[in-house]
């Protein structure tokens, strides 16, 4: 499997500037291409038409070859990824302002938007926690990086294909690829059903429960100081939005990452799988009142479920997602299903046998239940041929 790893580079004032320069004079050859592949083919840039229109200018501009290379290829890749866009309704129907938008123009990128290297103009020493890198400017050596002992060892023995040099909030990253091998799923012995919701984040069947009462403060004062900064209506309050809304996704994202490692190591201790409900299309299929809206479209329940499953791949764990309807009306022991069942969010009382409990944890009982059911089915053995 595919995992990316993300290191923080450490360069002097003098590396900083050489790669400061590299991104925008890349950035600016790029725009260049994209002006050009949109002026011959429209949105329909093509890699060999453009290497043959471009390569010498790029060239002749100053870049490496591999930089001439990369930077065609990613203008290729941004029409290819906007055409998939329009072709599945991303951008609206013909009619929509943005879509017309982003057909009547060429694809612009920001001058400090990731470059691609290779091994060709990007080498690792991880034992010395350096790399030697290509600019503009000419080779840079030894310029360090920092990162975690687990990082250093995947980057060791794993790092295969390019790398993406980033320039965040004034800092600089590489993103390396690399090429983790799976191992082999085992047979479970029982599962572990996982109940996601916005009160309770993950609540498991053994009752485990990640609760989201920090998280939902921590958003609901981070709401008040941006409509504090929309109020002020300038450019350096629209800098502040920005920086604050990577903050709060950088938070979230640390915040699944600690619940679904803590679920997926529970599952491999026990040599049990992992259910999870299949939430795609909640937002379009759930209608709630006007001011749990924005905290029921905010919150990344698809990336927590994401982060398991890979988290589980990773782990040998097996991991299957079950049929959500239900889950939280439903009685484990009877089978009764009734709103009723549920009179408060936090309480479940079956009307038929008078089972009772947390509502999320029984939530999560019945997702267990269901993978034990889905489980068979799934691994069933072919019929004989007649």
């Amino acid at each position: 499997m595919k995992l990316v790893v993300q290191v923080k580079l450490l360069p002097t004032p003098e590396q900083a500037a050489a790669l400061t320069d590299t991104l925008h004079q890349v950035n600016i050859a790029a725009n260049h291409v994209a002006a050009l592949a949109f002026e011959k083919f429209g949105l329909r840039g093509r890699e060999l038409p453009l290497r043959t229109l471009c390569y010498g200018d790029l060239k002749a501009g100053g870049l490496g070859a591999q930089a001439a290379q990369h930077v065609i290829k990613r203008v290729v890749d941004a029409y290819t990824t906007l055409r998939a866009g329009i072709r599945n309704g991303g951008l609206g129907g013909p009619r929509f302002k943005r879509r017309r938008k982003a057909e009547s123009k060429p694809i612009a990128f920001r001058p400090d938007a990731a470059h691609t290297y290779d091994d060709r103009c990007l080498s690792w020493q991880v034992d010395a926690g350096t790399v030697s890198i290509w600019t503009v400017a000419g080779r840079r050596k030894h310029l360090r990086f920092t990162c975690s002992p687990d990082q250093a060892k995947t980057l060791a023995a794993h790092r295969k294909g390019e790398s993406d040099l980033v320039h965040r909030d004034g800092k600089w990253f590489l993103l390396a690829t690399c090429e983790v091998p799976e191992p082999e799923v085992f047979e479970p012995v029982d599962w572990v059903g996982v109940d996601r919701g916005i009160v309770n984040l993950a609540t498991t069947s053994d009752g485990d429960n990640h609760r989201g009462r920090r998280l939902a403060r921590y958003r609901r004062w981070q709401a008040r100081k941006r409509a504090e900064l929309q109020a002020k209506r300038t450019r350096a309050a629209a800098r502040r939005l920005k920086k604050r809304a990577r903050r709060e996704a950088r938070h979230a994202r640390h915040v699944n990452h600690t619940i679904s490692k803590q679920v997926v190591a529970v599952a491999a201790h026990t040599g049990r799988g992992i259910a999870l409900e299949e939430l795609s299309g909640i937002r379009a299929r759930v209608t709630v009142p006007r001011d749990q809206r924005a905290c029921l479209s905010s919150w990344p329940f698809h990336q927590l479920g994401a982060f398991i499953a890979y988290k589980a791949r990773r782990a040998g764990v097996p991991f299957i997602t079950v049929d959500p309807a239900y889950t939280s009306q439903r009685c484990p022991r009877c089978g009764h299903i009734a709103q009723a069942n549920r009179p408060a969010r936090d309480r479940f009382c079956c009307r038929r046998c008078g089972l009772a409990g947390p509502a999320d944890v029984v939530a999560g009982v019945n997702v267990r239940d269901r993978a034990r059911s889905a489980w068979v089915f799934v691994n069933m053995p072919d019929p004989a041929p007649a």
